[in-house]
């Protein structure tokens, strides 16, 4: 049986399939959220409660505002990688392409691949001028995939409750820079 998918673009690369979040993406968001190395910055271990919470949140997102993280999925294998995309709740300092990947698929430079792709795919549909990156000091692996996009620090960013104790900086870079350097 073929469970309903939110509208949304398919985007591919070379290596990844980028798509919204489906009712079977329960097991790889619920992966993401109980380890804690994968999850240690995108809000710490969760139950696979929240992970669907989480799910819904994202393909809720795609209705309400036509734009979420994608699933992200391994064109060799069809595997859940992990959840890459725009994203911007009510009160986010800017808008944001963020990323979170399964620790198996880490090293292989999924995330710049998928977020590139969607950082294209923002900038060309969703009109964005700008895109940012939320990044907590303490994430390195996260910033050094900001900086092989061409994002720099752009300062200090305040996220809404329940966020808002959090110190976050903010990474980003305008369309004009994206597309200079693409060429």
């Amino acid at each position: 049986m073929s469970l309903l998918a939110s509208n949304g673009p398919v985007l591919e690369t070379q290596r990844l399939i980028l798509r919204p979040p489906r009712a079977e993406d329960l097991d790889g968001f619920a992966a993401l959220s109980a380890d804690p190395e994968s999850a240690r910055f995108i809000g710490g271990v969760q139950p696979r409660s929240m992970a669907w919470r989480t799910l819904c949140v994202m393909a809720g997102s795609w209705s309400l505002q036509g734009f979420a993280m994608f699933s992200v999925l391994e064109k060799s294998t069809g595997a859940w990688v992990g959840r890459v995309g725009p994203w911007k709740p009510e009160g986010w300092p800017g808008t944001e392409i963020g990323w979170g990947l399964l620790r198996e698929h880490w090293g292989r430079g999924y995330a710049t691949e998928a977020t590139a792709a969607t950082m294209d795919w923002a900038f060309d549909h969703l009109g964005w001028t700008d895109v940012i990156h939320c990044i907590v000091p303490e994430n390195t692996p996260s910033q050094q995939v900001a900086l092989r996009l061409g994002s720099r620090v752009l300062g200090q960013a305040h996220l809404p409750p329940p966020h808002d104790t959090l110190r976050v900086d903010r990474w980003g870079q305008s369309r004009d820079e994206w597309r200079a350097r693409r060429r």
